[in-house]
């Protein structure tokens, strides 16, 4: 039984990391990799990632913003021909191609989602976000497109960031780059996603958690293996409450593997 955790990046200025990735490794086994989102890393800076993990972390890789939003995977063959050429040293350490689609990507849409999905190698696992409100009225139609291509839902809760007022500048910035949209926590395949917003205030962003300890709960007793990424809007304490979460489930399930060992203390 094994559920992986991370965070929205492996360094931050608060975070007793300092060795880049390899450090974060020692305290997490899954990142998401949004600077991909930007540009394609070099193929030796991959090859760094690789020599940095063991062979069972995980990587969320977003895939560049040509793809998804200005092209809008129509006639993109070539640019995710390169971008996977670019990431095969990760091997499985790429646990899955990140699709993240714009706000403005709706249901008349989904025939470019359908076709893209399809021409995907099946040896790459895909998750799909989706910012559009009318997929969370009828989710229906796409979750019939991501079932075919066996793709998952990436879960991105922000409700707990939305529920009061922000009392930070990160958490103000937080309300204004964020999707208002509603909780879903329907899991598709054996592997689902969650990226779940808190807030500054650890107390609440644990508190808020406790829909997701049952909901992981419930998959990892159905033989799911899910990934739970912990943002906060300052992610200055992320790093401590992702392990913080795989403990809380631990405790309900204490066969569930272990996190790296880490060091001795978190701060």
């Amino acid at each position: 039984m094994k559920m992986h955790v991370g965070c929205a990046m492996w360094t931050h200025p608060a975070w007793p990391v300092h060795d880049g990735l390899r450090s974060y490794a020692d305290w997490c086994n899954a990142v998401e990799g949004n600077t991909t989102f930007y540009a394609t890393p070099a193929a030796s800076t991959v090859a760094s990632w690789a020599r940095q993990t063991s062979p069972d972390f995980r990587f969320l890789l977003k895939l560049p913003k040509t793809i998804t939003h200005e092209r809008r995977l129509s006639d993109v063959a070539g640019l995710v021909r390169s971008f996977l050429d670019t990431i095969e040293p990760l091997g499985a350490r790429a646990h899955a191609l990140w699709v993240q689609l714009p706000a403005s990507f709706g249901p008349p849409d989904l025939g470019a989602l359908a076709a893209f999905l399809r021409r995907m190698p099946r040896e790459y696992r895909t998750a799909v976000e989706v910012r559009h409100p009318a997929f969370f009225a009828e989710p229906g139609r796409l979750e019939r497109v991501l079932g075919d291509a066996g793709a998952e839902w990436v879960l991105f809760d922000t409700t707990v960031l939305f529920d009061a007022a922000p009392n930070s500048p990160a958490e103000e910035e937080a309300w204004q780059k964020k999707p208002r949209l509603p909780r879903r926590s329907q899991a598709l395949g054996a592997h689902p996603v969650v990226r779940y917003i808190g807030r500054d205030d650890d107390a609440r962003t644990v508190e808020g958690w406790h829909h997701w300890l049952d909901t992981v709960v419930g998959w990892l007793r159905e033989g799911r293996s899910p990934t739970v990424f912990v943002h906060t809007p300052d992610n200055a304490h992320a790093l401590v409450l992702a392990r913080r979460f795989h403990d809380e489930v631990r405790a309900r399930l204490p066969q569930l593997e272990p996190l790296p060992t880490g060091p001795l203390t978190l701060w």
